[in-house]
């Protein structure tokens, strides 16, 4: 009888081969590029991280080519590991193989190249359309590699600073935010929705842990056709309480970012050189009110303001502009938004009930997080509804937290993707979106 021991090969990164220089050791892949040379040929592997050059040539081994290899065959290839130094000096690692083992052969070739650093003359919804391929290309993986050190440094950071990880439920009762933009469903045979946004959640659960956060997806039937719009996209929340004001909140993302650069330029630099990527710097984040901001606007940049309740991309972007030339900052929070444009469990700024104390935060002038201080006291909440014609009746279960004693708590929710896309320099959201889904993207 076959038995499990448990034990689990280590995988060779290409940074280990250091390790292993002038022994022989064998790692899988895929065959990238070949190279035939007049009497060798360069045998490009691409492993899950990297790209590794290795050198077949009868002078390292009797080894006999397996006509059968192809690009994109799996393979593990044996061989001794040597240091080619470039002409700079610098360590440059290869393999001189002594035997590939075929572990599968592709059943057809590849519809685009993906063996160049990018893909070359390759259309965004082609490259959608051919996702599970286009992916395996250096560049397009990177994008997610570094996606994934950004929700690393998100949970980290949370975590260091005793946030509680929550998982709360896609399929909601009510739209967390009102509106439209929410996704019906028939759940046999009454109708719930699609989650706008874990929020109900998080706030009841500030009662039970005091500080939560989630990465997780959320949808919105917004029928926008845009560059920087996705109707499903992942959202990273927390929910805090206890805060003496939504500006702990704000301190809170501060830190939460910059440990996230951090993490990046420490363990993602390979990824960061091969996207070219332009990290920010942050040491602190300026702060403007909504309406010094739309003041700004039609002061400094002589634009007429036909919306005094939000911003058009374009007033984003003119304030990211301000906010670099003025203070060396690829971030601004912008805060105080009107009431009527917040959410009904936004709390109203005490000295001027028409704005909330709430905030967003834009990056290279477009908006990525949007946040503030909740509604904690229960007949408050309850007037905020009832003043916007809402059903009390139906917030029976969220009401629970209020009802029955919450904390000063607030938090926000911070996109995954539009950060990626800001932080790697992308004009199109869906350049930083795995899968993505739109108004007119259902597959792969």
């Amino acid at each position: 009888m076959d038995k499990i021991n448990g034990i689990v090969n280590k995988v060779i990164e290409f940074d280990d081969f250091k390790d292993y220089e002038n022994q022989v050791i064998s790692f899988t892949g895929y065959i990238h590029r070949i190279r035939e040379m007049s009497d060798f040929s360069f045998v490009i592997i691409r492993t899950k991280r990297d790209v590794i050059q290795c050198i077949y040539s009868k002078e390292f081994s009797d080894y006999t080519w397996d006509e059968r290899i192809v690009e994109n065959t799996s393979v593990k290839i044996t061989g001794k590991v040597v240091n080619s130094k470039d002409a700079q000096g610098n360590d440059r690692f290869e393999v001189q193989i002594h035997n590939i083992e075929v572990l599968s052969l592709p059943a057809e070739q590849m519809p685009i190249v993906i063996n160049k650093k990018q893909l070359d003359n390759v259309q965004l919804s082609t490259a959608l359309d051919l996702r599970p391929i286009s992916l395996r290309n250096p560049k397009e993986r990177a994008v997610f590699k570094v996606q994934e050190g950004i929700a690393r440094g998100f949970r980290e950071f949370l975590q260091k600073n005793d946030f509680t990880e929550i998982r709360t439920p896609k399929i909601v009762f009510a739209g967390a935010e009102g509106g439209a933009n929410i996704f019906k469903l028939d759940y046999f045979g009454k109708p719930v929705y699609l989650t706008q946004s874990p929020q109900f959640y998080k706030q009841e659960l500030v009662g039970v842990y005091e500080r939560v956060f989630e990465i997780a997806p959320v949808f919105r039937a917004e029928h926008h056709d845009t560059s920087r719009h996705l109707n499903e996209y992942i959202s990273m929340d927390f929910e805090m309480g206890f805060i003496d004001s939504f500006y702990d909140i704000m301190n809170m993302e501060t830190g939460l970012l910059k440990y996230i650069f951090e993490l990046l330029n420490k363990e993602y630099k390979k990824e960061l050189d091969l996207l070219k990527v332009q990290m920010p710097t942050i040491t602190e984040i300026p702060v403007i009110k909504f309406m010094d901001a739309k003041d700004l606007i039609v002061n400094k940049f002589k634009k007429h303001i036909t919306d005094f309740n939000d911003f058009e991309p374009e007033e984003e972007q003119l304030l990211g502009k301000w906010a670099k030339d003025n203070y060396n900052s690829d971030f601004l929070f912008v805060t105080h938004y009107p009431s009527k444009k917040r959410p009904f469990y936004a709390m109203d700024d005490p000295e001027n009930p028409e704005v909330t104390l709430s905030f967003d935060l834009l990056f290279r002038g477009v908006e990525i997080t949007t946040g503030g201080q909740r509604i904690h006291d229960y007949n408050m909440q309850v007037k905020k509804m009832q003043d916007r014609g809402m059903k009390v009746e139906e917030f029976e279960t969220y009401l629970m937290l209020h009802k029955y004693g919450a904390p000063p708590h607030g938090g926000l929710g911070l996109g995954l993707e539009r950060l990626t896309m800001n932080l790697l320099g992308f004009k199109n959201v869906r350049y930083a979106s795995m899968f993505p889904r739109d108004i007119n993207r259902v597959t792969p």
